[in-house]
């Protein structure tokens, strides 16, 4: 996905535009310059007491995109027009065009917006490929169940209200030509991972996807074509050894026994409670636009916003874009609604236009979960219960566009092994095209689907192997030094065996066949049963870049720029108080979602997982260069990524300038002052009740740091850039004549009011001085391959009853346990728990949809159709949960919000068969299905 900074887009497009992205909540403040600063009360003896969003969305300010009206909005007209998109809801014909004829003369749109019109005024999606085009073009069947036809704009919201009305649930606006039959497609993508060990787990491997590469299918008549077998390169040896390993099943060594099995999961909405919206303004005589809209990628959609009008007919001066909060699960990660808001705007006729779904439309164009077909095929040593072989073929639906499915295929694949040791492997998967409604990025992101399956398959090969459950998983868990289906070692200790053995000693597990027979003595016509599930999933995306800016007034106000957004995780409140164990405080006032940079100049060319190493050399050579700007708000990436570059630019202000602020207090005076006697070390030095303190010299407060800071013209604020790929690039630095490494890829650097005019004359990027890095280390892009080395652990016991005459299941009690390093706001992991836990229980009873023409696409499904869990659903009062302490108290925070949705899904699956005596295979294991097996 390209994404240039403004700086090399300039350069490389010869056009510009001022492009400015102020959050919302500052936009309805009127863009005022005093910084935003928390309420009083926020924190109590050292804790949170609400999110820093918290009193704004619950006293009902407009901090949502879909709250805004053009009125609402400094310096915009008060007249708003209003917007709708024109939709088809099938494909076995061919579409001939668009007609008004249906609607009363007074209900004609003001504008009408088809492919004709954007092809005209030289309008085009930027990534069609990734996004798709903006229209359905005519003479062609559509591509998809709910693909765009057309965008229908009124001046006034009566008119708007009644046509909109009036062409809902009919074609009476599409015209239709022939019927067509429908094709074959040509998949989005197909990817293999072949692993084989070496003969122990310590030992080198022979073969796998980081030491000698991925394979990545092309395609002859839409089907996969991989290497040929028995060729010497790399992917010839790969195929040798997945025949060799497929073989081996197919014919096993006399200890092994092999099970084969077939899942099956669902196509899901993520039901964000936010649909897709937007507001924009295009001021015609001033060639300004701005765009309000909800958005988990702000960087990502102004930058094609930007290439999108620039490159067309009409004139763009300058973009302000408004993200507002939202609340995402993926839905709103590189999603193309914003690209509409801004179309819209550009046909207003001066007016701000706002483009708003309702549910029926969220349904029907909104991202979905892909379901998943997955065959497993797993060799366990009969003796020993040892794991020995996997082999498993994955088949998702990807719906019409491509959007991230080969990388949801990818994950989903590298995930499959769930918390278990593989001594070899093959795993394959192929993401289809098909004509359903587009399928991307939701909460977790293909690891739900392959991780159930494994944990339910685990559980069956337990009862057939007369072992329990847990036992069999401890047997095979994953350890702090083994390699994942990779080849790669993940970083740090691993833990899911210390949850595995708390589950074994619980309760409900121990007890639960007395618990199941005395409840079924209570309960006639009910059976129970308790499951019990464990998994660890990777967070992060292989590219993790941020910025963060940190500065100090004389007065020791802390501010803070920073490109995380608000998706309703509480990355926001988070990143605030990451600043306090280095300075003493959490920061004053914040920018949220900012992508101008102009403090640290910097140049990508957004290729971080396809470039060549020797490009990636050549490239690094720049000191503007870094291989990504910034990344979506996505993959549970703001505890870890994020946290490590709001610490190092915490480290660094203090490091670079309050530290020698404090220097300089403790050594006035003759012989060296107080510090003379002594020999003090930065390391000794901490925060206690506001005060630095070291080595017993007299504690400083912030305030006087600061001033001291600025007085003398030491560093006072600082901006840095970070990068990992699956390890943290390092670059060295010489400020001020001291030299230092940092994980850190680029710096920039303030100094304070009463720095040196030679210093002042450095800082001519936005106040700021840039600082060329002197070397840099990047991970090298083999590392690619790895596809993940950071991984939380979640366990999740489930215990439930099953009424035999309805079929329904009752959720009684879960309790979970979860590894996530250092929590930073212990509240809001406790909030993620519990959602995700919830999305969880949904996603394995009760939600599901069609995927072609009775399902979303044909845009009459709503939740009168589409069931999701309620209270009463989640066991809201008996629920339980255990968060590991850290291992130290520089643990790192860990990316939780995915992992804790998925072990429950399983648990529930294995704690119905442990109800009734029946596996399912599918998921949602709805009442109707139950019903059948209890026939």
């Amino acid at each position: 996905m390209p994404n240039f900074s403004r700086r090399g887009f300039f350069k490389a497009s010869g056009s510009a535009a001022v492009v400015s992205v102020i959050p919302l909540h500052q936009a309805l403040a009127g863009l005022q310059t005093e910084r935003q600063h928390q309420p009083p009360g926020w924190r109590e003896n050292g804790r949170v007491r609400f999110r820093q969003d918290g009193i704004p969305k619950v006293t009902g300010d407009k901090v949502f995109a879909i709250d805004i009206r053009a009125v609402d909005m400094p310096d915009w007209p008060d007249e708003q027009a209003h917007a709708f998109l024109i939709r088809l809801p099938r494909t076995d014909k061919i579409f001939e065009g668009i007609t008004v004829e249906a609607l009363e003369p007074e209900l004609q749109p003001d504008k009408l917006v088809t492919a004709e019109t954007l092809n005209a005024d030289q309008i085009k999606m930027v990534e069609e490929d990734f996004y798709g085009a903006f229209f359905a073009e005519r003479g062609q069947a559509p591509t998809y169940l709910g693909q765009p036809a057309a965008l229908l704009v009124y001046h006034d919201y009566t008119r708007f209200r009644a046509a909109k009305a009036r062409l809902k649930f009919n074609e009476d606006a599409l015209i239709w030509g022939k019927a067509v039959e429908a094709s074959e497609r040509t998949p989005f993508g197909a990817t293999r991972y072949v692993r084989i060990g070496g003969e122990t787990r310590d030992a080198e491997d022979e073969f796998s996807p980081l030491k000698n590469g991925t394979l990545f299918a092309t395609f002859e008549d839409n089907k996969a074509s991989w290497p040929a077998e028995g060729q010497g390169d790399w992917g010839g040896k790969a195929m040798d050894l997945s025949a060799e390993l497929r073989a081996e099943l197919d014919s096993p060594p006399a200890e092994w026994e092999v099970y084969r099995r077939h899942y099956s999961s669902q196509y899901v909405d993520p039901a964000a409670l936010e649909p897709d919206n937007g507001n924009a303004w295009y001021d015609i005589e001033s060639g300004r636009l701005h765009v309000v809209t909800g958005t988990q990628s702000p960087w990502t959609n102004v930058d094609h916003i930007e290439k999108m009008v620039l490159s067309s007919r009409f004139e763009l001066s300058e973009l302000r874009f408004h993200p507002g909060y939202t609340v995402g699960y993926g839905q709103k990660e590189h999603h193309v609604f914003p690209y509409y808001v801004a179309l819209a705007a550009l046909y207003g006729d001066g007016r701000p236009v706002r483009l708003a779904m309702d549910r029926w439309e969220h349904f029907q164009g909104a991202l979905k979960r892909h379901p998943f077909e997955t065959d497993i095929t797993l060799a366990v040593d009969r003796k020993t219960g040892e794991f020995r072989s996997l082999a498993s073929d994955q088949r998702a639906d990807g719906g019409g566009v491509k959007n991230f499915s080969p990388s949801v295929g990818q994950v989903s694949a590298t995930a499959l092994q769930s918390i278990y040791y593989l001594p070899k492997s093959d795993l394959a998967v192929q993401v289809d095209a098909s004509r359903a409604p587009t399928a991307g990025s939701m909460r977790g992101y293909g690891t739900l689907q392959s991780m159930v399956a494994m944990e339910l398959l685990v559980d069956a090969v337990a009862e057939d192997l007369k072992r329990d459950p847990i036992e069999l998983r401890r047997t095979n868990v994953f350890r702090a030094g083994d390699k994942n289906t990779q080849g790669a070692i993940p970083g740090g200790h691993l833990r899911a065996v210390e949850m595995l053995d708390a589950a074994a000693d619980d309760p409900i597990w121990t007890e639960r066949a007395a618990r199941k027979a005395e409840y079924e003595k209570a309960h006639p016509g009910y059976r129970y049963g308790v499951g019990f599930s464990c998994v660890q999933k990777d967070y992060g995306t292989g590219a993790e870049a941020a910025l963060v800016q940190l500065e100090l007034t004389p007065e020791g106000d802390l501010h803070m720029r920073h490109v995380a957004s608000e998706i309703g995780c509480g990355a926001t409140t988070s990143q605030m108080l990451v600043t306090e164990r280095l300075l003493g405080k959490p920061a004053d006032s914040v920018d949220f979602a900012v992508v101008d940079w102009p403090s640290l100049p910097l140049e990508a060319d957004n290729t971080p997982y396809t470039m060549t190493q020797e490009k990636q050399d050549e490239l690094a050579a720049d000191p503007h260069w870094v291989p990504r700007i910034t990344s979506p708000r996505s993959a549970s990436n703001s505890a870890y990524y994020f946290t490590h570059a709001t610490t190092e630019a915490a480290r660094l202000l203090f490091e670079l300038g309050l530290w020698k602020a404090a220097v300089s207090f403790w050594g006035e005076g003759i012989g060296g002052g107080q510090a003379g006697p002594l020999h003090v070390r930065r390391e000794e030095a901490e925060w206690r009740d506001g005060y630095l303190v070291a080595g017993g010299l007299t504690p400083l407060l912030l305030t006087d740091l600061s001033r001291r800071a600025h007085e003398r013209g030491y560093i006072t604020g600082v901006t840095v850039h970070t990068f990992n790929r699956w390890a943290w690039a390092t670059a060295e630095f010489e400020v001020e004549g001291a030299r230092f490494e940092a994980p850190i890829d680029a710096l920039s650097v303030r100094w304070g009011e009463g720095a040196s005019s030679d210093k002042k004359s450095q800082m001519t990027d936005a106040g700021y001085a840039f600082q060329p890095r002197l070397s840099v280390r990047y991970p090298p892009v083999q590392r690619n391959n790895a596809a993940v080395t950071y991984y939380a652990p979640c366990a999740t016991l489930v215990e439930l009853a099953v009424n035999t005459g309805s079929g329904e299941v009752e959720v009684l009690n879960h309790r979970s346990w979860l590894e996530c390093g250092r929590q930073i706001v212990p509240e809001l992991v406790s909030g993620q728990l519990q959602g995700g836990i919830a999305m969880g229980i949904g996603h394995a009873l009760y939600e599901e949809m069609p995927l072609y023409e009775d399902g979303p696409g044909n845009g009459t499904w709503n939740f009168n159709r589409y069931r999701l869990p309620r209270a009463e659903d989640v066991a809201v009062w008996a629920q339980s949960a255990t968060v590991l302490e850290p291992l130290s108290a520089t643990d790192p925070p860990k990316g939780i919000a995915e992992v804790v949705m998925i072990p429950v899904v399983a648990a529930i699956g294995n704690a119905v068969h442990h109800a009734i005596g029946h596996r399912f295979d599918r998921t949602p294991i709805t009442s109707e299905r139950i019903k059948e097996v209890l026939r």
